[in-house]
């Protein structure tokens, strides 16, 4: 955790209403961080159910397995989250840390261990001592509130430098709901499901299928649509956890995500997942300038994406951007190497709203001053028009800098 904010960071941290049925504490355990905050213990209702993503990384962490095969029971009473340590290539040793850490946080909130959820943050290769976990959770299960939302951010950061959160209500039914989610996120960062590790909860009357359904899909256009260094995370963790509080308000329950009462949920959800996924590239480590990458006129829009990762992902291009300098060439570039249908003679690339290529060739409009102003800027947006179809994504990423080979270069000692 950066004592240096990132200069992206939102001006405001918002203020997080209570979920009914939600209830958190943190603790210093000391497992990797001294003198700060690195365990996080949120307890749920009776009947909360649960959905999650996890990373496709062929090297996954021991609590995603923990998490994957948890999954399957469809409803949850506690999450446990540890910062300083990702619990990752720890072979048997991880494996009965997990064990041990389930143990303990069911132990304290009664509960079976199946219902127990469970994230590492850190450095992967370094067994995590799980005991530690029996010195503070007792007392986290005691003064657990349901205020303590800036607090659960905070406890899960790494080399964040600001804390992740939003809320936002929608209605079914004619019932009011919230949701609220806060994330972790600002290296190793191309999502393969969804990103880092993000926790999402509502008061909102929903089967498991149902907020399964809901959060799939939206994972696609927000933590599945945000890169930071092209490196996917052992660790990639996203949770969804539905109380269903509301019920008792006249809210119905929904089984199905394709329920036309969750329309506003729907898109209140994922609204609070676009937020998350964009606040993670702006705490990208090192980052100075925040890029959308769009690409239009793409053969489908799964191909458009794939361009758009592929310009995102480039290093010539953050470090372009980097340099405020309008280099469209590696842009081009970029669109070239990414193997999907392209034309280089009806290719035209924008930065902004000002056109710099158009049809395979510097645009007779260019204005080397007006784009250098705009590259001054702190947000960059790139513009990609293929001219081949209809197809169309936006991805969101961050420069490089000399900060991000820095933070990375010694993020061990």
């Amino acid at each position: 955790m950066s004592t240096k904010i990132s200069p992206l960071a939102p001006s405001v941290v918002p203020d997080l209403p209570p979920v009914p049925g939600v209830r958190f504490a943190t603790a210093e355990a000391g497992i990797r961080y001294k003198g700060r905050t690195d365990v996080l213990l949120a307890l749920l209702d009776p009947g909360t159910t649960v959905a999650g993503v996890f990373t496709r990384s062929r090297c996954p962490s021991a609590p995603v397995d923990w998490c994957r095969a948890n999954l399957a029971h469809g409803t949850a009473r506690a999450l446990l989250v540890n910062s300083g340590n990702a619990n990752a290539f720890t072979g048997k040793k991880g494996r009965e840390s997990t064990a041990l850490a389930a143990k303990l946080a069911a132990e304290v909130a009664g509960i079976s261990e199946t219902e127990v959820f469970l994230a590492s943050t850190g450095v992967i290769g370094e067994p995590l001592d799980a005991s530690k976990f029996g010195n503070v959770l007792a007392d986290c299960a005691d003064k657990a509130t349901d205020s303590a939302w800036l607090e659960a951010a905070r406890a899960i950061m790494t080399t964040d430098t600001f804390p992740k959160l939003a809320t936002r209500t929608a209605t079914i039914g004619g019932v009011q709901v919230t949701i609220n989610g806060f994330a972790k996120g600002a290296g190793m960062i191309a999502p393969d499901m969804a990103t880092m590790l993000s926790f999402v909860f509502t008061d909102a009357p929903l089967s498991a299928a149902a907020l399964q359904g809901l959060l799939s899909r939206g994972v696609q256009g927000s933590f599945n649509a945000v890169t930071v260094d092209s490196d996917t995370s052992t660790s990639d963790t996203l949770l969804a956890f539905a109380t269903g509080a509301a019920a008792q308000r006249g809210a119905p329950v929904i089984e199905a995500a394709g329920d036309r009462r969750l329309s506003g949920f729907r898109n209140a959800l994922n609204s609070l997942l676009v937020d998350l996924a964009q606040q993670v590239a702006r705490d990208g480590e090192g980052a100075r300038k925040f890029i959308t990458v769009k690409v239009e006129g793409a053969v489908s829009a799964a191909s458009a994406k794939r361009v758009a990762l592929s310009i995102a992902n480039s290093p010539l291009v953050k470090t372009a951007v980097a340099g405020e300098d309008a280099n469209w060439g590696r842009v081009v570039m970029a669109v070239g190497k990414a193997g999907e249908p392209a034309d280089r003679d009806r290719l035209s690339i924008s930065f902004g709203d000002i056109r710099v290529a158009h049809e395979g060739e510097r645009a007779a409009s260019y204005d080397e001053e007006a784009v250098s102003a705009y590259m001054r800027g702190d947000e960059v947006t790139i513009t990609a028009d293929l001219g081949l179809g209809r197809g169309a994504a936006t991805v969101w990423t961050c420069d490089l800098t000399k900060e991000y080979v820095a933070i990375n270069g010694d993020y061990r000692s």
